[in-house]
């Protein structure tokens, strides 16, 4: 039973998700401080107001709407994705790729030139073999 359950917790799925919650709620903390020292006084004062909650704000029926509550929102989560996406989750499929190639990057194709000389070594060395069997 313990065989199974180490297994379980060291598979790769359950790590992905522990480091991304981790990760992700650092990042939420960055986030946050960036939407809320720059972005919103930005689109605030864009709007005249002094934060982002009072923008787009209006009443029906004595119920109150806030549009800049659901931007402040939005931006936040989509902050939040990208810092996560670019950050975390690019580095890691890359090293993922790495390591299912062996952890060498591909060699790229020799050139024209590298090509010719090559073959001419293969038909030197095929003649030479052949001089040699007679």
């Amino acid at each position: 039973m313990l065989q199974g359950f180490k297994a379980f917790i060291t598979r790769g799925n359950v790590l992905d998700l522990a480091v991304g919650l981790i990760i992700g709620a650092a990042f939420t903390g960055i986030v946050t401080g960036l939407m809320d020292g720059i972005i919103n006084p930005l689109i605030a004062a864009m709007f005249a107001s002094p934060d982002l909650s009072g923008v787009g704000n209006f009443t029906i029926n004595e119920a109150k709407f806030s549009l800049g509550l659901f931007l402040d929102a939005v931006l936040n989560f989509v902050l939040v994705a990208a810092a996560l996406y670019f950050v975390v989750m690019v580095p890691v499929n890359r090293l993922m790729a790495l390591r299912k190639k062996g952890a060498e990057p591909e060699p790229k194709a020799p050139a024209e030139d590298v090509l010719v000389l090559q073959e001419i070594r293969d038909l030197l060395r095929a003649q030479v073999q052949e001089q040699q069997r007679r």
